[in-house]
């Protein structure tokens, strides 16, 4: 299993494929959006 394998929610809600950055640079951050712990 490789991180190609996953997909995740973009912001918009849409569901991305992470395959589709394969052979590229990837930097993966977490950050907190929409949620209560958040002032925006």
């Amino acid at each position: 299993m490789s991180i190609y394998s996953f997909s995740a929610h973009t912001i918009t809600g849409d569901k991305l494929s992470l395959s589709t950055f394969q052979g590229k640079v990837l930097l993966i951050v977490n950050t907190a959006s929409r949620c209560g712990f958040t002032p925006q």
